[in-house]
């Protein structure tokens, strides 16, 4: 005797208490990556230290609406020589958050070539992209437009969802927000390819 469910994997999929997506969390070494992914999981500021490999976490995070949705964070270190890693960590993943250290501009070129090389590769295509422009409480920090500008958001392609996104990680502004806009879109394109899949 079945419950009715084995029939159907689908239903689970559309009930928020069974959500559980992972996302990738990228970005240049001393971005805030990682405390973005501490301050979503224990909503406190968490010294960190460079990351040297990896940091995996399990958090749920209730969204608007009563949705709880667990995500699964891989914050992957963004030091040059670990960048070559990121493909490992993007593959198959639900959705990828690139953070960018909005008071250095003299790095956003090389946030830029890094954020495109990833969007682009052939398995991420379509993979939606939540870009958190983190530091804007600080004095210096580049407007939103000047961030978008400067990384080439819109060169991205009809086919790169994205949603920039300003922050401040130190204290949680934007984060909460930020993972709304990301879960939308990841909901949105798992509808898409439900339907596609339909058609064939």
């Amino acid at each position: 005797m079945g419950n009715g469910l084995s029939e159907q994997p689908s239903f689970l999929s559309s009930v928020p208490f069974f959500q559980s997506f992972h996302i990738a969390i990228l970005g240049l070494d001393s971005a805030g990556k990682t405390t973005v992914l501490y301050r979503l999981q224990f909503n406190e500021f968490v010294n960190t230290v460079p990351t040297k490999g990896f940091n995996a976490e399990k958090v749920k995070v209730s969204l608007g609406g009563h949705r709880t949705v667990t995500f699964h964070f891989w914050d992957v270190g963004g030091q040059e020589k670990l960048r070559p890693l990121w493909k490992s960590y993007t593959r198959c993943t639900d959705g990828i958050i690139f953070v960018v250290d909005s008071v250095d501009a003299e790095r956003m070129e090389e946030a830029k070539t890094e954020l495109h090389k990833i969007a682009k590769t052939s398995e991420n295509q379509g993979v939606p992209l939540l870009v958190v422009a983190n530091k804007q409480d600080l004095r210096h920090s580049l407007g939103l437009a000047d961030v978008e500008k400067l990384l080439a958001l819109k060169e991205l392609g009809p086919a790169t969802p994205w949603h920039l996104q300003p922050a401040c990680a130190i204290i949680g502004d934007g984060l909460r927000d930020g993972l709304e806009r990301l879960h939308d879109m990841i909901l949105k394109r798992r509808k898409v390819l439900r339907q596609q899949r339909k058609k064939r």
